[in-house]
């Protein structure tokens, strides 16, 4: 459904996105994951027609945006950052001058907007004005302004952005229902809603691809991915690392610590990690291990590391020039303003 390919954005000598390449299949949810200025934005603006790529290509549903933008805003609902409503306006007139810049059939509009407002929880306050109602509830007409003409491609851009706890777990449900019969790219900074809404995972840093996959894919790539921590009875601390070999090749295993765990003799506290890439280690097998070389467990955990650790250990390899970046991207986008007004 989508298709990005070695796509480059340059504001004046700033590369804001750097040769960036992936793809989204049909029915997919991605989310997509940068700290602030790494690019996550500028790619949104391109898969959407609002900006070109400087170098490369993106299709989407079959349709080059760089060929035909107009084509491609058809097939796509967008949510900025920025909600675009006007708040002079109810929220039953907004959707509906949205239905028809959107070109719908005029006997399709009432259906359209009705199952928008449904869609999104808005039933209650359609008939107001937009600048009366909360930044969550501006936030769901957003939503249901890039859903009224049924998209087969959904680019939310912080969607989460502004909702109560209760707004965020019907917004999530509204997107893991969507994304059963559309292709979602869904930005966040929320790393939460990503491991509970999306099939894969995108983070982007410094403009360049630093991970892309499903979160366990994405995990299995880096060394030391589960943490096990052991409380053991039955040896010192130089008897446990000798049996710690018997236990898997020393090679396989990283970050070993071991200390007395307290006063009482022979309990040692055992910490090491093991990739998660499907040949580490489980319960059982440590279990087994202990019962050979006679120690007693008492107590074992499992860390397994989580997206927000991913998050931070492949975004901080890099320092993005955040400052240069949004300071090009903004004047950029100023001068476009201002060619348009």
């Amino acid at each position: 459904m989508i298709s990005v390919q070695n796509i480059t954005k340059r504001y004046g000598t700033v590369e804001a996105v750097k040769d960036v390449s992936f793809t989204v299949g049909r029915d997919q949810v991605l989310g997509f994951l940068g700290p602030n200025g790494a690019g996550k934005t500028t790619v949104m603006k391109i898969l959407t027609g609002y900006h070109f790529p400087t170098k490369g290509e993106a299709v989407v549903d079959g349709v080059s945006v760089q060929d035909n933008p107009v084509e491609v805003k058809k097939r796509i609902g967008y949510l900025p950052e920025s909600v675009p409503v006007y708040g002079d306006l109810t929220v039953d007139e907004y959707l509906s001058f949205i239905a028809d810049a959107r070109l719908i059939a005029k006997p399709e509009r009432r259906n359209a907007r009705e199952a928008a407002i449904a869609s999104c929880g808005l039933e209650q306050v359609a008939s107001k004005r937009i600048e009366t109602l909360s930044k969550g509830y501006k936030q769901r007409v957003g939503l249901a302004q890039a859903i009224i003409h049924d998209p087969p491609i959904l680019i939310l851009d912080e969607p989460m952005s502004g909702l109560d706890p209760n707004q965020i777990i019907e917004i999530r449900s509204l997107i893991k229902r969507l994304g059963k019969r559309k292709t979602v790219i869904l930005s966040t900074h929320i790393l939460q809603e990503v491991e509970a809404v999306c099939s894969q995972a995108l983070i982007i840093s410094d403009g360049r691809i630093a991970a892309q996959g499903t979160p366990e894919e994405i995990a299995g790539t880096l060394k030391g991915a589960d943490t096990w921590r052991l409380t053991l009875k039955g040896a010192d601390v130089d008897g446990v690392k000798e049996k710690l070999s018997r236990l898997a090749p020393m090679e396989r295993l990283s970050g070993i610590t071991l200390d007395a765990a307290g006063a009482e003799s022979g309990v040692v506290a055992l910490s090491f990690s093991t990739p998660a890439d499907g040949t580490g280690l489980d319960g059982e097998r440590i279990f087994d291990w202990a019962v050979a070389e006679q120690l007693k467990i008492l107590g074992m955990n499992q860390k397994k590391i989580s997206l927000e650790d991913i998050f931070v250990r492949l975004t901080s390899e890099t320092r993005p020039a955040n400052a240069a970046a949004n300071a090009a991207a903004n004047a950029a986008e100023s001068a476009v303003e201002e060619e348009v007004e």
